[in-house]
């Protein structure tokens, strides 16, 4: 599909006070729902025992017009559950939530219905600006990030949290990669040093061919504070009628057949022909479970790209064919029994080498930038009250002058199990001059690199929903 980018200028406000910190401030959730909690275990999820596989879809009724939290909606939540239980999923994914709202009642009730919740934790005024991500990279934007992981935290049925989504939309934005790994560690030793489980974090990526196989390899290589819990990807190849092999998804299974974090799809569901959902039956069959744990069909509502399930019209809500269509994939296609072939013990990835399509600027191999200075308070304090999605944003917050970490800088002082660990400080420092100052988006699979169902900042701010 040709993305069409329309160019954005939003004026952000250069500073946002950072909420002093109170050793008190722990999670803000409170959870009634009795779900087991999901780990991970090698190449895959695990609910308790038992191997877990995402069966979900993608959940911001609205889209990009109108970015709200669903989750706070609490009329909405009640009005989709029933939607969700029909189709028989496990997993939404929600793409903007406000970090001051309670979300009790949604996060009770699709726990209730046995639904657990994919979380992005960026907004489209809290990311990474992909145009400048060293000044993007800041305390202002982390203290967001952080409260909402405290948001979060202690409801069961928090299955991750998206570190980034679509950051890399071109081999011309690789640049980026460094930072959203950093803020992968960052959010890691936040969640280990405030005692929150285990809930795994990690990269959304686009279905970029020229370097989706490197991004994959980069989030995996490094010490262990720098590695992703897992890594997720756009994909759109498969348009119906297909197969295994004509999508190429068999190829993919190949390449990554060998890699050592949980693998899914964070949006699938190509609608250049009637959506049938044909790669349900592969994506939930032995031929695949050994490498992928599932996916996320895009998306629940219609917000006019005609990917959406249903239409929504105040408290009304219409299945459109493609409900019963993905409906009876699920029902059809059940996940194998055991284990699936996940494989138990795996090694890190080696750093892929720069090239024409991958190029990490002046952070290259493992080298991240470290974790601004004024940002390490709130490992120790807690993040405090966040700024929700009307504060006056974070882009601009920052400076070029980057300092590079150490390595195991990113190692918690407790892990999410209670055990302690040491972590070393950063050192030295790096100028950067920011990313590609151009934007070059061509045919990228069939992916829609501008989300409807999320944020409308995109090429400018490339962080979370692009």
């Amino acid at each position: 599909m040709k993305a069409s980018f329309a160019a954005v200028s939003v004026a952000l406000g250069a500073s946002l006070a950072v909420a002093s910190p109170t050793l008190e401030v722990r999670a803000t959730s409170t959870s009634s729902g009795s779900l087991p909690t999901v780990t991970v275990k090698g190449n895959a999820f695990f609910a308790g025992n038992d191997r877990f596989y995402i069966r979900g879809v993608d959940y911001q009724p609205g889209g990009s017009s109108d970015a709200k939290d669903p989750l706070a909606d609490e009329d909405g939540c009640m009005r989709d559950i029933k939607y969700f239980k029909q189709l028989g999923i496990n997993t939404i994914r929600v793409y903007t939530v406000d970090n001051t709202a309670s979300h009790d009642t949604c996060m009770n009730a699709l726990a209730a219905a046995g639904i657990y919740v994919a979380l992005d934790v960026n907004t489209p005024l809290y990311s990474i600006n992909r145009a400048n991500p060293a000044i993007s990279y800041n305390a202002v934007y982390l203290q967001s990030l952080f409260a909402t992981v405290d948001a979060f935290a202690n409801y069961t049925n928090t299955l991750l949290f998206f570190s980034g989504n679509e950051v890399i939309n071109d081999v011309n934005t690789t640049n980026c990669a460094p930072y959203i790994k950093a803020v992968t560690r960052d959010l890691k030793q936040y969640r280990n040093n405030r005692g929150y489980r285990a809930i795994p974090i990690g990269y959304s990526a686009a279905d970029v061919s020229e370097n989706r196989y490197e991004t994959a390899q980069y989030m995996n290589c490094g010490t262990d504070d720098q590695r992703s819990d897992f890594f997720a990807f756009n994909d759109y190849s498969w348009c119906d009628p297909s197969s295994y092999t004509i999508s190429g998804w068999d190829q993919k299974v190949a390449t990554y057949g060998n890699y050592s974090l949980p693998l899914f799809l964070s949006e699938y569901g190509c609608n250049k022909a009637a959506r049938k959902f044909e790669e349900v039956s592969a994506l939930y069959n032995s031929e695949m479970t050994g490498v992928y744990s599932g996916g996320l069909v895009y998306e629940y509502s219609e917000e006019g790209s005609d990917y959406g399930l249903v239409t929504i019209s105040g408290s009304t809500v219409t299945p459109n064919d493609d409900f019963t269509y993905l409906q009876a994939a699920f029902s059809n296609n059940t996940a194998p029994t055991g284990d699936g072939g996940y494989h138990s013990d795996g090694t890190a990835s080696t750093c892929p080498s720069s090239s024409d399509t991958w190029n990490t600027g002046d952070f290259s191999g493992e080298a991240l930038p470290a974790i601004p200075s004024d940002a390490t308070k709130y490992m120790t304090s807690g993040a405090g009250k966040g700024p929700g999605l009307a504060g006056a944003g974070s882009q601009d917050s920052g400076t070029e002058n980057v300092a590079t970490a150490s390595a195991g800088s990113g190692s918690a002082t407790r892990t999410a199990s209670g055990a302690s660990s040491t972590a070393s400080g950063a050192s030295g420092s790096a100028t950067h001059s920011g990313a590609a100052s151009r934007m070059n988006v061509g045919e990228v699979s069939f992916a829609p690199l501008i989300m409807t169902g999320v944020v409308a900042l995109s090429t400018l701010f490339g962080a979370t929903l692009l």
